[in-house]
């Protein structure tokens, strides 16, 4: 049974439609993107927070405005008037360009994203889509990876140690994780046909890709909160060792600008989630056979934006409930699981649809075989890490113990490091060159 109404029971935007409105058009539509992010932006600050509160038996956000709902208004003024530092060793123009290399992406990749079908705006009929192309999710991936260019020109002209080794650790982060995500997407172009967002979209009208091609959907779903830097792979930020991280050093509206792009980014992966494996802007199933018109005019973007929702909620659920993981371990994950099974996958995807074309072979044996290789090849990465790990084990049982009174350093023993039970164990400090072991009694005498 379909999941989506059928594509010719939908109001399709081909490609030819874009580009032949008027400039007034095209103009309030960037300027209501624009829009619509910023408040997007306040208000996915203002849910993470109540959220988490939930989470963690608080409040939360509950002064400024009804709910709270001002609070994030509240502290984008508060960043606005603060005292706006520039270290001394920065590269000024470098760090004042930088967070503004890292916004502007953020806004340009939603011109491509199909949020409802064709309506009446403002007396002239044009989708619900600024624009697209026969290449929109490449020009998204593109567009968004200049994204990295700010963090890691923002870490450079710091002038900080902490700032360079975080922008060099989120550069390889985010870098490492498009090409998962990548990959991820291929599954989607051949089922589609189609790298075009508004044709993905209706290319998904019996059954939405994130079902045909689960695996995809999963790799996409880990990927993509690696590439925005969010927990539990906020690494980048990790205060033990990199204190902020890539913006250390900065303060006032650069900060913030930072802070909104890491937001937009939240929405943008959500959103692009939501337009490829899950329907886009259709209503989900069952509605359309009760509403005739869930799927015309501005109601659309009530489905969109319900989409979008339930995986920034995600994003806040992992925050709230998991730890931040080592570094080793994540790049372990990208680099030796999610690539390598996204290469699997894709073969698999491409082997699938010329035979389903053909009709040469009988697809259950084929699927079937498939799975059982990706098991087999999963299976064979899980054993290598064990190995290795017990390698490690093995190493560390050689190695001899610490003394930590090796050279006289005045570090006091543990309770129990005592020869005899209740005795007091010995102090043991350097004095110069000589070196003075001494018992509680023999100070007492």
């Amino acid at each position: 049974m379909s999941i989506l109404p059928l594509a010719s029971e939908l109001t399709k935007t081909p490609l030819d439609q874009f580009g032949q409105d008027p400039w007034w058009v095209i103009a309030l539509k960037a300027f209501f993107i624009f829009l619509i992010l910023v408040l997007l932006t306040l208000f996915n600050i203002w849910f993470e927070r109540r959220v988490v509160a939930r989470m963690q038996h608080r409040v939360g956000p509950n002064v400024h405005g009804p709910f709270g709902l001002l609070q994030s208004l509240a502290d984008g003024v508060k960043l606005a008037l603060k005292e706006d530092i520039i270290p001394k060793a920065a590269d000024k123009v470098v760090f004042l360009l930088a967070p503004v290399i890292a916004t502007v992406p953020a806004f340009i990749t939603w011109a491509v994203i199909p949020l409802g079908p064709e309506v009446n705006f403002f007396g002239h009929r044009t989708p619900l889509q600024l624009t697209d192309m026969p290449v929109a999710v490449l020009f998204m991936l593109a567009i968004a990876s200049i994204g990295i260019y700010g963090i890691v020109l923002g870490g450079w002209s710091s002038g900080s140690t902490y700032s360079l080794l975080g922008g060099l650790r989120s550069s390889a982060q985010m870098i490492s994780y498009e090409v998962a995500m990548g990959l991820a997407l291929v599954a989607v172009f051949l089922y589609a046909g189609s790298m075009s967002t508004s044709e993905i979209v209706f290319a998904q009208d019996r059954l939405w890709f994130g079902l045909i091609l689960m695996p995809s959907f999963v790799i996409y779903m880990i990927s993509m909160v690696g590439e925005t830097n969010r927990a539990p792979f906020d690494l980048p930020e990790a205060e033990g060792e990199l204190v902020g991280g890539f913006h250390t050093e900065y303060s006032s509206l650069k900060f913030a600008l930072f802070f909104l792009a890491e937001y937009i980014n939240l929405a943008t992966v959500s959103a692009i989630a939501t337009t490829l494996f899950l329907g886009g802007w259709a209503a989900p199933w069952g509605v359309e056979n009760v509403w005739d018109g869930a799927n015309s005019g501005y109601w659309p973007l009530l489905w969109f934006f319900g989409k979008v929702f339930i995986f920034i909620f995600m994003f806040v659920w992992l925050r709230g409930s998991l730890p931040r993981m080592r570094y080793d371990q994540f790049m372990a994950l990208g680099w030796k699981v999610l690539i390598p099974v996204s290469l699997a996958w894709t073969v698999a995807v491409a082997t699938i649809r010329v035979i389903s074309l053909e009709g040469n072979i009988n697809r259950t044996y084929l699927v079937a075989a498939i799975a059982v290789l990706l098991v087999v090849t999963v299976a064979l990465m899980f054993v290598g890490e064990g190995k290795g790990e017990e390698a490690e084990a093995e190493v560390e049982e050689r190695e001899e113990p610490h003394d930590a009174f090796a050279g006289g350093f005045p570090v006091p023993p543990m309770p129990a490091g005592g020869a005899v039970r209740g005795a007091a164990a010995p102090l043991s400090f350097a004095t110069g060159r000589t070196t003075v072991t001494a018992s509680a009694e023999e100070n007492h005498e």
